[in-house]
């Protein structure tokens, strides 16, 4: 499968051709459920993380929510 080249958080990332915003996160070591996602500039809802395929030079912006009291 052909690798793609994309940006996270500033820094360059490989993954392969049509893999899910999801399968990236946990590739990064990131838990899903705890994070927020920009996505080429525009705040991703979750519900459509699951269709999004990240293609060549996209550029993420990921920030781990932190709970607390």
């Amino acid at each position: 499968m052909a690798e793609i080249t994309l940006q996270a958080n500033g820094e360059t990332q490989r993954c392969d051709r049509g893999t899910s915003l999801p399968q990236f996160l946990q590739q990064m070591g990131l838990n899903p459920r705890l994070v927020a996602v920009e996505y080429n500039g525009e705040i991703l809802h979750r519900q459509f993380w699951e269709e999004t395929q990240l293609q060549q030079g996209d550029r993420l912006e990921i920030v781990t929510i932190v709970g607390g009291g």
